[in-house]
């Protein structure tokens, strides 16, 4: 069973930085951020290939995060810079099928509780 905790979340200023954590138990593909403002649909953010470390990113993110994983690939993170106030959402790790790893919640099969990120002009 994969188990997926997420920490980190806060609130910050346009321009700030923050870093969410994932811990993941159990062995997982992929694993992806999402995130869901309120009235929206859920968005994934940023994905990585866990064997091979490969990475993708949506549009309105690249540049800005980046996703990355520790050496032991217990723990996996999102470091955020010049956040935006169309950043402000709730942020989902979520662990993906085998064999599919792409920005679609549809192919995530696992989730976290979600952290809440809010970023202020």
């Amino acid at each position: 069973q994969v188990q997926l905790v997420e920490s980190g979340g806060g609130s910050v200023q346009a321009g700030g930085s923050l870093r969410l954590s994932c811990e993941v138990s159990g062995y997982t593909y992929c694993v992806g951020w999402f995130r869901q403002a309120p009235g929206k649909e859920r968005e994934g953010v940023a994905r990585i290939l866990r064997n091979s470390g490969n990475t993708d990113y949506a549009a309105s993110v690249k540049g800005r995060f980046t996703i990355s994983q520790d050496y032991g690939k217990k723990t996996l993170y999102l470091q955020m810079n010049d956040l935006k106030p169309e950043d402000t959402a709730i942020y989902y790790c979520a662990a993906g099928r085998p064999g599919y790893c792409v920005l679609s919640a549809m192919f995530y099969d696992y989730w976290g509780q979600g952290t809440q990120v809010t970023v202020s002009s």
